[in-house]
């Protein structure tokens, strides 16, 4: 007997317009008081450094790019909490850390918090709601509100956040069009899902007998290939889902592809483009079992061009939140299904 034997079936629901959207609206709201205190904090340190795990981790893998591509002077470091916690870092009054949880109980990532309480250094602590562990002792807290877009919340809040604090640091030319685009990314996010869903329909019907596939991204990107790949997939469809840096693709990985390979390919707008489209290019000669998700293909109505790039992941995650919803239906697995998480003692 199969899991899918014992199961209700699993149906794709419609695009939620309003759940979406009104969802997000804590996150929007929150974004103006982080950028204020990004303003407020701008000379007032010296380093940051992001703690989180899994989808927040890698939300922060994307202000290291684009902090980097800014030429800040400021030292950027992300770290996994254990990580964090077994390292140590240098920790002063100049030192900010950031950490973030979607349900707060992240039991690390409360560790981490735990740990800097009495510490020298500023947190900024996002997460959903105050009564949760990891809002316990946080010098700035930014709460989003109970949201399944969770990812995307921790996003616009810290958007917000890097945007001031760039903006008093250095001057950033794109404050305004970062502030107002992110008031346009909850209907983003609904606009992509839509746009994608057909395809995302064929797609989960071609690939529903899979049981391994890899997925390519470069740069910030490479945010939305990890989520998708390892907090959906690995997480919620128990699938061989392995996510590559493009730029380390050809450094081993890319010896695994053959004719029968299912690859997945997200394209950005950043300036790692390039890797990932080389990538795509050799992909292109091996193999026919190809998925290639472009940015470039996505409306993203309201994002000002200058930072479409900044947005792209996001947009592209929605996109493949639909391809998710239909694999789930094709193979009768809800994306609820879980064996471990939450369930034993880990």
């Amino acid at each position: 007997m199969t899991l899918s034997d014992v199961r209700s079936p699993v149906v794709a629901t419609p695009v939620d317009r309003d759940l979406i959207i009104g969802s997000l609206q804590g996150a929007l709201q929150a974004k103006n008081d982080a950028a204020q205190l990004g303003r407020e904090l701008a000379h007032q340190i010296d380093r940051i450094y992001f703690v989180a795990c899994g989808a927040p981790n890698r939300v922060m893998l994307g202000f290291e790019y684009w902090l980097d591509q800014a030429r800040t002077d400021l030292q950027v470091k992300r770290y996994f909490p254990a990580e964090f916690l077994a390292l140590e870092p240098h920790l002063d009054e100049r030192t900010l850390v950031v950490l973030a949880s979607k349900s707060g109980t992240t039991q690390e990532t409360v560790e981490a918090a735990q740990f800097l309480q009495g510490k020298s250094c500023r947190t900024l602590v996002v997460t959903t709601t105050a009564d949760k562990p990891l809002a316990q002792g946080a010098q700035h807290l930014f709460l989003m509100g109970e949201t399944e877009q969770a990812h995307t919340g921790i996003y616009i809040v810290l958007q917000g956040f890097v945007a001031g604090l760039l903006d008093a640091r250095h001057g950033y030319p794109l404050y305004g069009a970062v502030m107002q685009s992110l008031d346009a990314l909850p209907a983003v996010l609904v606009e992509s899902a839509e746009f994608s869903d057909a395809r995302g329909r064929a797609d989960a019907q071609t690939y529903r007998d899979d049981h391994t596939l890899y997925h390519l991204a470069s740069g910030p990107v490479f945010t939305t290939a990890y989520v998708f790949g390892v907090c959906m997939l690995m997480e919620m469809q128990w699938l061989h889902s392995v996510p590559f840096e493009a730029a380390e693709w050809f450094h081993g990985p890319f010896e695994i592809l053959d004719a029968q390979t299912p690859v997945m390919i997200l394209l950005g707008e950043d300036p790692s483009r390039p890797l990932a489209e080389r990538a795509l290019a050799f992909c292109q000669k091996y193999s026919s079992r190809l998925m290639v998700y472009d940015a470039r293909d996505l409306p993203m109505t309201g994002v000002a061009p200058e930072v479409r790039a900044l947005f792209a992941p996001y947009a592209l995650q929605a996109a493949l939140n639909r391809f998710a919803e239909h694999l789930a239906a094709e193979r009768n697995h809800s994306l609820d299904t879980r064996r471990y998480m939450w369930v034993t003692e880990y």
